[in-house]
């Protein structure tokens, strides 16, 4: 693995080109607050890709899909096939095959031609374009989380400070942040309905999910990006990539605070092939948050298991909790509830809000600082489940284990690290 050394090295090779791709940017883009085309720009055309975009063109009535970049050119054509057919966008799709970039590189050229570029790639990338967008001074919308480790983390935490300096508008994909239900029930909290927050829980447990073959011909570094859940280096392992979101509500519904400390549980029992990389399918943590509040995590991917997606708060004057259903409720002194029927659609939500920052029709949104926040959160759980040792925030964020490799290529040898052992593996 990489050192933290190295990998600002190849942060700021990458800050340096996307600088130099500024040129392109309108004039004055953060302070497009008419009707102009706004150029949007897509990086990583898998599902969640492929339906962040659908989302971001309908949010606004003058936005154009100009370029998409991804890995693989057969998940860039499935991505544009949908969008082509999809009636409700495909007048805003502007994409000739000149537009259409492939490779491990391909991002710098969607920034260029972009005035606000969607990042969906695997997390492992994501501090490096997320430095390359904002160097290039382009607004961002950018999937949780953002990113594996705590080198990168400090670097998007130098690219939210950049942001700000340039009065880019960013938004990152923990929708919860824009759906109602969850600004209703933080509101009344933060008003005092639950009295003082003395104890959490939050979950999200649920069978496996998908995994792709190796077939004849794939290099290591295909195989593991076309399966990129499964390899740390890439998603964080899924207590990051998935968990990060429950642990978001934590981290806001404390005040936008983070935890202190935390001590964690976690191993590999039923996803043990090697199909399934060397990641965990089973994390369960006990974060401690300023005023030696004790918040309870668990999140788990195993079949025939009682699954829950859920988070919920004990205060001293009653108690919320939300659930599979996206239904709110509080108990106690104030009693209230929110039924899911009437929630909106977050995941669209987050795009409105996206185009209304940038046109200037709201206060400005730059979400980088509170996502990076609740990434560490998960990264620090991570580390206790690998280490089986205590992790300050101090000791997450500043370690100088740097999972990605320093420099991706498509035909490198990248074995696959081993499994963590809890009391066997450092802390580094």
């Amino acid at each position: 693995m990489s050192t933290d050394a190295t990998r600002r090295h190849f942060l700021k090779t990458s800050a340096v080109a996307g600088g130099a791709l500024a040129a392109s940017v309108l004039t004055n883009a953060h302070a497009q607050q008419n009707n102009d085309v706004i150029r949007v720009g897509l990086i990583g055309c898998g599902g969640r890709g492929s339906g962040a975009i659908e989302q971001c063109l309908r949010a606004d009535e003058n936005c154009r899909l100009v370029a998409v970049a991804d890995t693989f050119r057969d998940r860039a054509n499935r991505c544009l096939t949908g969008l082509r057919g999809n009636a409700a966008v495909r007048a805003k799709v502007d994409v000739p095959d000149g537009r259409v970039f492939i490779g491990l590189e391909a991002y710098q050229q969607v920034i260029a031609a972009s005035d606000l570029v969607l990042l969906a790639t695997p997390p492992g990338f994501r501090p490096i374009h997320i430095r390359a967008v904002v160097a290039a001074r382009k607004h961002l919308f950018t999937e949780k989380p953002v990113g594996v480790d705590g080198p990168g983390i400090r670097a998007v935490l130098a690219a939210f400070e950049d942001a700000n300096r340039h009065s880019l508008t960013v938004v990152a994909g923990t929708q919860r942040r824009y759906q109602t239900g969850y600004l209703e029930t933080m509101q009344r909290i933060q008003d005092g309905a639950i009295g003082t927050i003395t104890s959490a829980r939050c979950y999200w447990n649920q069978g496996d999910l998908w995994h792709a073959a190796r077939t004849e011909g794939m290099t290591d570094v295909e195989w593991q990006i076309r399966n990129w859940l499964y390899f740390t280096w890439l998603s964080g392992d899924h207590i990051v990539e998935q968990h990060v979101h429950n642990l978001d509500v934590m981290n806001w519904a404390l005040g936008n605070s983070h935890p202190l400390r935390c001590v964690g549980m976690g191993g590999r029992q039923v996803r043990t092939q090697p199909q399934f990389g060397h990641i965990f399918d089973h994390f369960a943590v006990e974060y401690t948050y300023p005023n030696n509040v004790h918040v309870q995590s668990m999140c788990r991917q195993i079949n025939g298991c009682a699954n829950n997606v859920s988070e919920s708060l004990v205060g001293t004057r009653g108690a919320w909790a939300s659930n599979l259903n996206r239904s709110y409720a509080i108990t106690g002194e104030r009693p209230w509830s929110f039924a899911h029927r009437n929630d909106n659609n977050p995941y669209e939500a987050e795009h409105v809000e996206l185009f209304r920052s940038i046109r200037g029709r709201r206060e400005r949104i730059n979400d980088l600082q509170r996502v990076a926040n609740s990434t560490l959160t998960a990264i620090m759980g991570r580390m206790s489940c690998y280490t089986g040792r205590e992790v300050t925030w101090e000791q997450a964020l500043n370690s100088q284990q740097a999972w990605v490799p320093e420099r991706v290529t498509w035909d490198m040898r990248l074995p696959v690290p081993a499994v963590a052992v809890p009391g066997v593996t450092e802390l580094t």
